[in-house]
């Protein structure tokens, strides 16, 4: 069991987390044709990681819209593809930072103690949104699910690249959110190459519980279809394999 301190209590900044959440609602009533599907796999509480596709920007306002339950987020220490006029949402808000490409030692520590608290754990395994087809997880997704025994609810968004192209068009897009079946727990055994194997297949099973979530064109290179898997070919590249901390702080990669 891990100890949890009051470092990453759970949860946190209620009063601004709930005004956000009410404007995301607002947000999405008035700028996009919203629907949500699965509702009835929310589970009743947590401890509990959710995961879903990451195409846009936006995917953790739709999901704090939809949630239940208070979230905390892992994330990016910085989001080149955000526009600068959004980046105060996620600090207004609140996460852990994940410093791509890097072990992120805070994030794990904070990942562990509030699943351990029966908190909600937000998490999109492809660690970015560089493209809008399914990539390869990262590992942390599931090594903080094989450290804490945490269930995980899989989440699949669809349309929201298309949301402000089509209000430049003065159109709303359809952006639907669609909730899976929990599954899980995981554990993995030995150490080394064979642990991060097992991880590496863990996060696979993931992506493939996404996947069935948003339409085949998405797939990437999960897809069944092997046009589709080539036309995907070179997404699944993690643009910041070789960065280190040093890096971010530094500013050098925050473009």
């Amino acid at each position: 069991m891990i100890t949890t301190t009051s470092e990453f209590k759970y949860p946190r900044r209620r009063l601004i987390r709930a005004t956000l959440q009410a404007l995301s609602r607002l947000a999405f009533a008035i700028l996009a044709d919203f629907h949500i599907e699965g509702r009835e796999n929310f589970p009743k509480r947590g401890p509990l990681i959710i995961v879903g596709n990451h195409f846009s920007f936006i995917d953790p306002v739709a999901l704090v819209r939809v949630s239940p339950w208070p979230l905390e987020f892992i994330g990016g220490f910085v989001n080149p593809s955000a526009p600068p006029i959004v980046t105060w949402i996620p600090r207004a808000w609140g996460f852990y930072p994940v410093f791509r490409g890097t072990a992120s030692r805070l994030a794990l520590r904070a990942s562990e103690a509030v699943l351990n608290q029966g908190g909600v754990l937000a998490i999109f395994p492809e660690g970015g949104s560089w493209a809008t087809v399914l990539r390869p997880a990262r590992p942390g997704a599931a090594y903080v699910a094989t450290r804490t025994g945490a269930p995980i609810l899989p989440i699949g968004y669809d349309g929201l690249p298309e949301l402000f192209p089509q209000l430049r068009r003065g159109k709303r897009a359809r952006v639907t959110v669609r909730i899976g079946k929990p599954f899980g727990p995981f554990s993995v055994e030995g150490r080394g190459q064979e642990r991060r194997a097992q991880l590496d297949e863990i996060g696979h099973t993931i992506m493939r519980k996404i996947k069935e979530l948003i339409p085949p064109e998405r797939h990437g290179c999960y897809s069944d279809d092997p046009a589709t898997r080539e036309a995907a070919r070179g997404t699944e590249i993690y643009p910041w394999d070789t960065a280190t901390e040093t890096d971010f702080r530094s500013g050098e990669l925050l473009d």
